[in-house]
């Protein structure tokens, strides 16, 4: 499983995106986990909008 970080504007967030099999998702130091997505970019989008606010 790859990991990658994305940067957020808060310290509290820190969130990461990781692939299991074809897809990929993103999940955040607090807990959150976005849904499996076949598109890196939508999970990446998705957790900048999490850590966003």
């Amino acid at each position: 499983m790859e990991q990658q970080d994305i940067k957020a504007h808060s310290p509290e967030h820190r969130i990461t995106t990781a692939e299991l099999g074809p897809f990929c998702f993103a999940r955040c130091s607090c807990g959150w986990r976005g849904p499996a997505r076949r598109a890196r970019s939508l999970a990446r989008t998705e957790g900048r909008k999490h850590a966003m606010g």
